[in-house]
């Protein structure tokens, strides 16, 4: 093999290991990201969650549906940001977003907001 054809190996080989390197790395620390599976348990329960603190503090009557969408976010926890449907005291359903703050190793759990989706 010629010397070029070996350092155009090389080269190929090295950009190869850089890509695989960065697919491993994943998205920027701090950065939002979908939610693979909203309809895992952990983020239904989340949702319904946020629900009931968001009815807690307004008390206006909101029970939740499901969680149809969302994104989440690395930080000094978790924050999420959850797309849910909610039903109202005359049976509307309706979206809404919830921003949930979570730490589980301290127990900690924050609804940040609540507010109707656009």
């Amino acid at each position: 093999m010629s010397t070029r054809a070996l350092l155009l190996t090389a080269m190929l080989l090295a950009a190869g290991v850089v890509a695989a390197a960065a697919a491993r790395v994943g998205p920027a620390p701090g950065a939002w990201r979908a939610i693979g599976d909203v309809s895992a348990p952990h983020i239904q329960e989340l949702g319904g969650w946020a629900v009931a603190e968001h009815d807690r503090q307004a008390g206006d009557g909101l029970r939740f549906c499901e969680v149809t969408s969302g994104e989440e976010q690395v930080v000094a926890g978790m924050n999420y940001k959850l797309v849910l449907d909610a039903t109202d005291a005359d049976g509307m359903v309706a979206a809404y977003g919830a921003l949930v703050y979570e730490r589980p190793w301290t127990n900690t759990r924050q609804l940040v907001s609540f507010t109707p989706a656009s």
